[in-house]
């Protein structure tokens, strides 16, 4: 995946981990792996009570022992959040607990939130409240969370992570992939929501989702004019926002102040490319052409289609191809 996205032009990941056999240590294994591609990552894991007590205490330490080591490490490519996975799957226990935690070390919470209509009918039959709502309870809301999908929330719900300054992170071919429906983002950015784009893992070429994203608005609204703006600017401008907001630097323009992150793509514009067409060119033409250089925080990653790193691809391909096998015949 990290290899995948340097050669895609994607320098930033903000990701939710679980490995619920093998929890302790593995936030930390991910990192020194970004760290040997010279990417930018946010990390967490995601707690949950699918696989019993000692698992979900497992990942509630793992999540504080990282969001210390990476606050202590003071690096602008590495930070921990506190990770969530849903909250049809974690009891009132474990909730308190997270966000005890997480509050008590300043950090911000990662979950999915209302994915499905099941997780929404679950809460109001466990819990007398909706998901959001249920959040908001427990202080899992705020400017430093992310609340992921919100595919099923309704507008009072809209309303409080406004209120809270929640961000979203929208995953359109997932929950296309998932058949959960489609998120009400327009409305979300309507009411002041930094509403951003995400892949939950589908991909990381982010231009692949971008198209995804306003083909699925053009559906939902049964409007093939709308959201053009608003789409293209969940990846232009509101993913830089919540990279600044997440790790605390300034991405996503080239000018003095900002971190050196930049791409550099092969394409030859067939019309005229310009301030009022650059939109337009990147969702039609750029978004399928090959990345040709990727550089981040001013040091080359990729320059020629070429990688610039000591890392064996083929390598570590055939690896992951033995631990597939294993993996699979464990099942």
């Amino acid at each position: 995946m990290l290899i995948n996205a340097i050669r895609h032009g994607t320098t930033t990941l903000i990701d939710h981990h679980a490995s619920p056999t093998a929890v302790r240590g593995s936030l930390m294994t991910i990192a020194n792996a970004v760290k040997e591609t010279g990417l930018r990552a946010s990390l967490c894991y995601e707690v949950s009570d699918r696989d019993g007590e000692k698992t979900a205490q497992d990942g509630l330490d793992e999540n504080a022992e990282f969001i210390k080591y990476s606050q202590q490490l003071k690096s602008p490519f590495i930070n921990g959040m506190f990770g969530l996975h849903a909250s049809f799957t974690i009891n009132d226990k474990t909730l308190d607990k997270a966000s005890k935690l997480a509050h008590d070390l300043n950090a911000g919470f990662h979950v999915h939130c209302a994915e499905a209509a099941s997780d929404e009918d679950y809460n109001e039959k466990h819990f007398g409240m909706r998901v959001a709502e249920r959040f908001e309870k427990f202080g899992i809301l705020g400017p430093k969370s992310i609340a992921v999908h919100c595919v099923h929330i309704n507008e009072k719900e809209m309303d409080l992570i406004a209120r809270t300054n929640t961000m979203v992170a929208h995953n359109p071919q997932s929950n296309m992939n998932n058949a959960v429906g489609i998120a009400p983002v327009l409305k979300m950015m309507e009411k002041g929501i930094l509403v951003g784009l995400g892949t939950d893992a589908m991909t990381v070429n982010m231009t692949e989702e971008l198209r995804m994203a306003l083909w699925l608005q053009h559906l939902g609204q049964k409007d093939p004019s709308c959201g053009f703006m608003e789409v293209t600017g969940m990846l232009f401008n509101n993913n830089a926002k919540i990279a600044k907001n997440v790790f605390g630097i300034p991405v996503g323009a080239i000018q003095e102040g900002f971190v050196g992150d930049v791409i550099l793509v092969d394409y030859h514009p067939p019309t005229p490319l310009d301030e009022t067409t650059a939109l337009g060119h990147l969702v039609y033409g750029i978004s399928q052409s090959f990345v040709d250089t990727t550089i981040v925080n001013g040091k080359v990653l990729m320059e020629n289609k070429k990688l610039l790193l000591d890392i064996d691809e083929a390598a570590i391909a055939a690896k992951a191809v033995e631990l597939t096998k294993s993996l699979w015949n464990r099942f």
